[in-house]
């Protein structure tokens, strides 16, 4: 019994260290969800955006871009690595948001899209 109650202690600190360690770039990249969904230009929208992919795969992610620069440089090595197994799949999904966003010609669309990625990442 005592070895369960151990080894449920460690699951349980395990999930928290998942938490704090990707909360922070979670919540930087909604900002800058926010911010492309306010965005005056489609440049600006698309910078935000990679923005929003950076901080959720971090530097060693598949469609990292340091480009237009990395909001989440000292927060670790990203929100999807950092985070939980079972939360990994919504964050991925958020990213591939992400890319469709980007690649939308209507300004209106994609900032649209950055709005419900916005709304996605504060659930």
């Amino acid at each position: 019994m005592k070895i369960f109650i151990a080894m449920f202690a460690l699951a349980v600190a395990g999930a928290a260290a998942y938490a704090a360690d990707a909360a922070k770039p979670i919540s930087t990249a909604a900002a800058h969800a926010g911010m492309a969904a306010g965005a005056s230009s489609a440049p600006l929208v698309q910078a935000h955006l990679q923005h929003v992919i950076n901080c959720l795969e971090g530097p060693s992610g598949a469609d990292f871009n340091a480009g237009p620069g990395n909001p989440c440089q000292d927060l670790g090595e990203g929100a999807i690595p950092a985070s939980a197994p079972d939360k990994r799949e919504a964050l991925k999904a958020v990213v591939a948001k992400a890319k469709l966003a980007m690649k939308e010609t209507d300004i209106v669309k994609a900032k649209v899209m950055a709005a419900e990625i916005q709304a996605d990442l504060a659930k």
